[in-house]
Formats: C-alpha cells, sequence, structure tokens
C-alpha cells in the first residue's frame, strides 16, 4: 500500500475569487470570528487501501448516531470512494473539487488522488477559485437560508436568530441523521470571509453525481465522515469546473 508523505506543505495562496451567484447552504455563520487565524499548512494524509464497496459504505455508529448502509449497487461505480491516477496537477494535501464530472479529490503524493462522488446545486456549484477549509464540525446543525424559507414557511422554526448583546446565533434544526448537513461539515472561506458554502454530509445518497442540491458540495454521509479525518483546517481548496483528461 502507497502512502503520502507526511511532511509540511506550504499552504496555497487564496486568489482568484468568483461570485457566489446560487444560494449557499446557510444564510449565517453559526459561529463568530473575532479575527480569522492564519491557516496552517496541512498534512498530507496516508494513502488507503479501498477494498469492497459494501464494507465502505457499510452501517456505522458515529458519535451515538446510527448511520444507514447505502445501497451501493444503486450508485454509479465511478462515484465510489477510490484511489486514481491525479488529474489535478495541485499540490499534496489540497482538495480539488471539479464540478463538471462531480468529482472531489484530496491530493496525494506519487501522482495519485483520493476520489470522492459528490452532488452540487442544480445550476452548478457557482462559487469557484481558491479558498481555505477553515473550520469543521460533526454532526452540525443546520440553518436554512431565508429565500428558502421565502419558498417553505414549515422550515421558519429552523430560521438562526442572533442572542442579543452578543455575536453569536441559536436556534437551526438539531443534528440527526435526517439533517440537511449529515454528518459533518466543512466550511470554506476566501481571503479570510466566510463564502457560505460548505462541504457536507446528506441522507440523500441518490444525488450523489447529479445537481440537486441547493448549492453545497455533498456527500455520501460514510464519504464525509472518511474526508473529515484526512483534512485539518486551513486545507487548500481549489474549485474548478473542469480538469484535463488522463486518457
Amino acid at each position: 500500500m502507497r502512502e503520502f508523505n507526511r511532511r509540511r506543505l506550504l499552504t496555497i495562496a487564496a486568489a482568484g475569487a468568483a461570485s457566489a451567484a446560487l444560494t449557499a447552504c446557510s444564510s449565517v455563520r453559526p459561529r463568530a470570528y473575532a479575527q480569522m487565524p492564519e491557516p496552517l499548512p496541512p498534512l498530507a494524509p496516508a494513502m488507503p487501501a479501498f477494498g469492497d464497496p459494501a464494507l465502505i459504505y457499510s452501517a456505522v455508529v458515529d458519535e451515538g448516531y446510527n448511520i444507514p448502509a447505502i445501497p451501493y449497487q444503486s450508485v454509479d461505480p465511478q462515484f465510489y470512494r477510490q484511489v486514481v491516477p491525479d488529474p489535478t496537477g495541485e499540490q499534496p494535501g489540497t482538495v480539488v473539487i471539479d464540478t463538471s464530472a462531480h468529482f472531489l479529490y484530496l491530493v496525494g503524493n506519487l501522482g495519485e488522488a483520493i476520489r470522492y462522488g459528490v452532488g452540487l446545486g442544480r445550476q452548478g456549484f457557482e462559487w469557484s477559485g481558491r479558498g481555505v477549509i477553515e473550520w469543521k464540525q460533526k454532526w452540525p446543525r443546520w440553518f436554512p437560508p431565508d429565500d428558502m424559507i421565502a419558498r417553505q414557511p414549515e422550515l421558519a422554526k429552523y430560521r438562526a436568530r442572533q442572542i442579543p448583546g452578543k455575536n453569536e446565533w441559536e436556534g437551526g434544526m438539531e443534528p440527526g441523521i435526517m439533517n440537511p448537513l449529515g454528518a459533518r461539515a466543512l466550511y470554506i472561506f476566501q481571503d479570510g470571509k466566510d463564502t457560505l458554502y460548505r462541504l457536507h454530509g446528506s441522507p440523500e445518497w441518490q444525488s450523489i453525481g447529479k445537481s440537486v442540491s441547493s448549492g453545497c458540495v455533498r456527500f455520501i454521509n460514510q464519504d464525509i465522515i472518511d474526508l473529515y479525518e484526512r483534512v485539518p483546517d486551513g486545507t487548500p481548496i481549489v474549485v474548478t469546473g473542469g480538469l484535463p483528461s488522463l486518457a
């Protein structure tokens, strides 16, 4: 089994920007930031040896929550978590999202990467460029954006509410298997600002490889748990509309 070199990496400079034209996953930050610290250079994760998808996507108990097995036979095999030749050309430890193919890559050494299938927004993932995964959260609360509440008034009970006199928020949907953010959420920042886009789990495994969500990048819960454990805060992320073919 090949392994990533665990040496520290140089942080990729956050450069380039694009508009977030599509509704993001949350209308507010779920926690306050007085001043964003400089991101730490990420560590390249160990290269896994993935095997039988029946085991990869089996039922699991995580943080006290029961995650059901995924009927992987109903998922296109190209979207299974797997090790592939790296098509990105980015530094090891970088996360790269190819919105045209619905793939997310975690770049490793030796010309390889871990590839995950993802679901995107109905019109694609409108944010693009370079940023960082500023922080991560297990079993997060979900705060529906205001325009979603306008379309679905029954969601108003989950609206985020600022605590009087504090730069803190309360409300939202309790964590759980049916929470739209699933088992994990990774928060994308650019130039020290929250883009309101997330990498997150989802109970809707049928959406993987499709463009059906409200704009964020959704994973099978078993996959987002795997990615969460492999990337530290400050991990550079690149979002692109296409990668060169290795063929």
